[in-house]
């Protein structure tokens, strides 16, 4: 009996997402058995689901890519995640595959390419698409350490949603903290990022790809 891979789709355009589905869904070995519009709906659908791989835009709401596909790892380690981005840039690439990402397509070659992504990847192989393999794996074999690395996993949400803009009293609405615990962490992060303006977090976040 033919095994299908069971396929997670996460983006925030829903004509986007009806339309993977419709070409995966020609495929006698691909399934389709979720949809998510967010990053934090990506992560919480995959631990329900347990899907053998994720499609994931790196450039979502709530939870960016990066941090999703962290989340996506820690929680379903067997899980693969094949990012998704109109982004060529090294740096969206690198953090991607820091995360735990196993292939990166860009969506103006997804015509082409996404079939023969979707299923290296779920043979356990990388991929990244042609525009970006060069650059991407010579940039990546530099790049070993890495400030980001030096947050936790809540420092990695708030840094994203003070970029964002958000205020520490939203911030701590929204994760049922106190806003002196958000300060904390906004202390931490900043220290620990030799930041020393709310401009530097943003610019810092925005080098990461974490936002536009």
């Amino acid at each position: 009996m033919l095994r299908r891979t069971r396929i997670l789709l996460a983006d925030d355009h829903a004509v986007v997402r009806s339309g993977f589905r419709l070409i995966l869904q020609q495929h006698d070995d691909l399934e389709v058995v979720g949809e998510a519009g967010t990053g934090l709906e990506a992560v919480r659908q995959t631990i329900a689901l347990r899907p053998d791989m994720v499609i994931l835009d790196v450039a979502m709401p709530d939870m960016n890519g990066v941090e999703a596909t962290r989340r996506i790892i820690e929680n379903c380690p067997d899980c693969k995640v094949l990012i998704l981005s109109m982004h060529g840039d090294s740096v969206y690439v690198r953090e991607t595959l820091r995360a735990g990402a196993k292939g990166y397509l860009l969506k103006d070659s997804i015509d082409e390419d996404l079939l023969k992504a979707v299923r290296a990847v779920a043979r356990g192989e990388g991929f990244l698409s042609p525009a970006v393999s060069k650059t991407v794996l010579e940039d990546y074999q530099q790049h070993m350490s890495d400030p980001l690395d030096l947050l936790t996993a809540r420092e990695r949400e708030i840094l994203q949603l003070l970029a964002e803009g958000l205020t520490a009293k939203e911030i701590a609405t929204r994760f049922q903290l106190s806003v002196y615990t958000v300060d904390a962490h906004r202390g931490r992060i900043m220290k620990k990022l030799n930041a020393h303006t709310g401009g530097d977090l943003i610019r810092f976040a925005m080098r990461k790809g974490l936002i536009h």
